[in-house]
């Protein structure tokens, strides 16, 4: 009897070492005990591996693919059945195409199973921070896997946490992360992890991601099996999220969007029926201002009351470009009159401008909006509404030919410079364009739903800082 023991890391370079070498001199499956780890001591006494070259070995890469994730399993027979397998590849090349030989389907499903262990180490490993000396940041994580798949998830947190020093323990073996070298060493207790700051963030954030109306117990309890929550901070939160799940999917249907009344269509019809027709030929900022409003370019023209032109004098040395009307600018027809057009007052005449002297436009024309009850909740025009509307802000740019264009928030400089992004960084610079300069600042209604007063404050500060800028370019400073 050849008596085999796997090591607990590179099993399956030590498995295949030893198997080619008993297959070579056909010892068959019978005569070989399998063992991992440290194991119990034999009946039997063991034989001496055999040595010399013995016969050539042939087996598909399917083969392979199989052994290195089946070898993980902690089915005590995992080595046994995959030598199994090698002694018949060598007289039946195509037994992995036969799906119903009991043998391949019992090495599938320690394949799969292996599988499916790898993926939820993956998912649910939770690390908190531990204190450190040195200039990296050093992390600790307990998990207690179902098979052997430490080894195999090694590289992929090395890759994924490879700025970091962290060390990731289980009851059979611990992988160690230190100044970019991956190393093994015994598994051990569970440590003692002291409470991670971060964590309470992570659970307010799982809460609010929360979403009661698709709670499905059976899928949620297959993806994230009960035997890991212990180890994972959000689980915590489950248990309140599910008993007040059915009063928040009430609320959630109670502030719902409501049906509009029977009498809106014939309101619209007619208020769309006593616009004026649109100019054949735009050549004014008038004729603009008219032909705007029988736009189709997007779908929003649908739903708002109004499409919301610019206003102030034709050759203002400013044009301000804000995000679209809001509801208070759909309704009344005037750009920048709800509250962020009162704060935007507020700052220009704190800055020394004058909005009489400047021409007052927003990016997209028509308000977007999701009704709610009687509310209609502000929505972010997407790109393409952004694209469709750029033809009329480009028109008024035409008209008005401003020297300096101010790009209120994201939405504004997009339009403008073909790039919304990055306004924290962007925010206070001047930026050429084909049409001329633009300074980009925030847009007064993110300052008002800032909830941090004293961030609130910083930003409306920043907003006037910039406005001041505008006034000094406009002068020639």
């Amino acid at each position: 009897m050849h008596r085999v023991v796997l090591p607990e890391t590179g099993m399956m370079d030590a498995w295949r070492e030893v198997a080619r070498r008993l297959a070579a001199h056909a010892v068959p499956p019978a005569q070989v005990e399998w063992a991992v780890g440290e194991a119990e001591q034999s009946l039997f006494d063991a034989e001496p591996l055999p040595t010399g070259e013995g016969r050539a070995l042939k087996v598909p890469r399917a083969f392979l693919e199989i052994a290195e994730k089946a070898i993980l399993h902690r089915d005590p027979a995992s080595p046994d059945l995959l030598y199994q397998a090698l002694m018949r590849l060598q007289d039946q090349p195509q037994l992995l195409s036969d799906a119903a030989d009991p043998l391949v389907r019992r090495l599938g499903a320690l394949q799969k199973a292996v599988y499916r262990d790898i993926h939820k180490m993956r998912a649910f490993v939770r690390f908190r921070e531990i204190p450190s000396d040195r200039d990296r940041r050093r992390f600790a994580a307990w998990f207690e896997p179902e098979h052997r798949v430490v080894e195999a998830n090694a590289g992929f947190f090395a890759r994924r946490f490879s700025d970091m020093d962290w060390a990731i323990h289980t009851p059979d073996l611990s992988v160690i992360h230190e100044n970019g070298e991956i190393g093994f060493a015994p598994g051990a207790p569970r440590p003692d992890l002291p409470d991670d700051a971060a964590e309470s963030l992570w659970a307010t954030y799982f809460t609010n991601i929360f979403n009661p109306a698709r709670i499905k117990l059976g899928s949620m309890r297959q993806h994230m099996p009960l035997k890991y929550w212990k180890n994972m901070p959000e689980t915590a939160q489950i248990p309140a999220m599910l008993e007040g799940a059915e009063a928040r999917v009430r609320a959630m249907q109670a502030a719902g969007a409501t049906h509009a009344p029977a009498r809106a269509a014939t309101i619209t019809e007619r208020y769309r029926a006593a616009m004026p027709k649109a100019p054949e030929v735009i050549g004014t900022l008038e004729d603009a201002r008219a032909a705007v409003q029988h736009c189709t370019r997007c779908g929003l023209c649908r739903h708002a009351t109004q499409a919301v032109f610019g206003e102030g004098p034709a050759e203002a040395p400013l044009m301000v470009v804000g995000e679209q009307p809001g509801d208070q600018e759909d309704l009344q027809g005037r750009p920048f009159v709800g509250p962020a057009g009162k704060v935007l007052d507020e700052v220009m005449q704190q800055s020394g401008l004058d909005r009489g002297a400047a021409w007052m436009t927003n990016a997209v024309k028509h308000f977007k909006f999701t009704p709610r009850g009687k509310r209609r909740i502000h929505q972010s025009p997407d790109k393409g509404e952004v694209a469709a509307c750029k033809w009329w802000l480009d028109l008024e740019r035409d008209f008005v030919k401003p020297q300096l264009t101010l790009g209120l928030g994201a939405t504004a400089a997009l339009a403008l410079t073909g790039n919304g992004g990055g306004i924290t960084k962007r925010r206070g610079t001047v930026e050429e364009t084909a049409t001329g300069p633009v300074l980009l600042s925030w847009h007064p209604s993110y300052i008002l739903r800032i909830p941090d007063a004293g961030r609130a404050a910083e930003a409306r500060a920043e907003l006037a800082e910039d406005l001041s800028l505008a006034r000094r370019l406009l002068a020639g400073g």
